[in-house]
C-alpha cells in the first residue's frame, strides 16, 4: 500500500502545481476543462503504436517494448488522477483510503510479484482497448474495474509493483523537470541528442538503482545544460 499512496501524493502535487488547487472539480487554474478518461484512451492509442498492428505495413518487425512500458506509466499518471477526482467529486474518500482500497483489490496482489515476461502482442492490444473501451464509455465509471484492468496490463507488459512504482517516480519527476524548463511555452526541448527525455530518465534509473528523487531531477539538470551547450 505504501508505494499506492506515495505515487497518489505526488500525482496530486504535480496536479496541483500545474493544474492549480482546485483541479478535482474538472478545471484548470486557468478555467479550462480536464478531461482525464480522454488522457488515458489518447495514451493508450499511443501505446498501441508501439506493436506491428498495421496490416499495410512490415508485420514482423518486434514489438517496442521500452515504449510501451513508458507508455504504461504515462496511462496510469491518468488513471490515478482520475480515480482522484472520483473520489473527491463523489465524496468517497481521502487519497490514503483510496490506495487503502486499490491495495485491496483482487489484481493488486498481482503485480505485487515480481514479473518481466510479456505477454502475447495480441493479448496486450486486447487488454489496452478493454481500458480504453473504459474510458470512452458514457455509463457511470467502474473505477475499480478499470485499475484492475490496468493492472492486468502492467503484469503483461513485464512489469510489477516495484517496477512500476520506480518508473513512475522517474516519470513524475521528469513531469516535474519539463514544467520547470518551457513545457508550456513550448520552449522546452524534448528530444536529447537523438533520444527522447524518457529514454533517458529510464536510462538513468537503470543504471543508477538506489538513485534518489532530487538527484535523478539533478542528473536530468545535468544532461539538459549539456545538450543546451552542444
Amino acid at each position: 500500500m505504501d508505494k499506492i499512496l506515495l505515487m497518489l501524493q505526488l500525482q496530486a502535487s504535480l496536479n496541483d502545481a500545474t493544474n492549480g488547487d482546485k483541479w478535482t472539480e474538472g478545471k484548470t487554474k486557468h478555467g479550462n476543462v480536464i478531461n482525464w478518461k480522454r488522457c488515458i484512451y489518447m495514451e493508450c492509442a499511443e501505446m498501441i503504436d508501439s506493436f506491428t498492428w498495421k496490416h499495410w505495413k512490415d508485420l514482423s518487425a518486434d514489438a517496442d517494448w521500452d515504449n510501451l512500458q513508458i507508455e504504461v506509466i504515462d496511462v496510469w499518471h491518468f488513471i490515478i488522477s482520475l480515480a482522484i477526482e472520483n473520489y473527491s467529486q463523489n465524496l468517497r474518500g481521502s487519497i490514503d483510503e483510496l490506495a487503502l482500497n486499490i491495495s485491496q483489490l483482487e489484481s493488486f496482489s498481482k503485480i505485487d510479484t515480481s514479473s518481466d515476461k510479456f505477454a502475447l502482442q495480441s493479448d496486450v492490444i486486447a487488454k489496452v482497448e478493454d481500458i480504453m473501451l473504459h474510458s470512452l464509455s458514457k455509463d457511470k465509471l467502474d473505477l475499480e474495474s478499470l485499475i484492475s484492468d490496468f493492472f492486468d496490463l502492467v503484469i503483461m507488459s513485464g512489469l510489477d509493483l516495484e517496477s512500476l512504482y520506480k518508473l513512475y517516480v522517474g516519470k513524475n519527476i521528469l513531469n516535474q523537470f519539463r514544467q520547470d524548463n518551457g513545457y508550456k511555452d513550448g520552449s522546452y526541448i524534448k528530444v536529447w541528442a537523438g533520444e527522447e527525455d524518457n529514454v533517458v530518465m529510464k536510462r538513468i534509473w537503470e543504471d543508477n538503482a538506489d538513485i534518489k528523487p532530487d538527484a535523478l531531477y539533478k542528473e536530468l539538470v545535468k544532461s539538459y545544460t549539456s545538450l543546451n551547450k552542444s
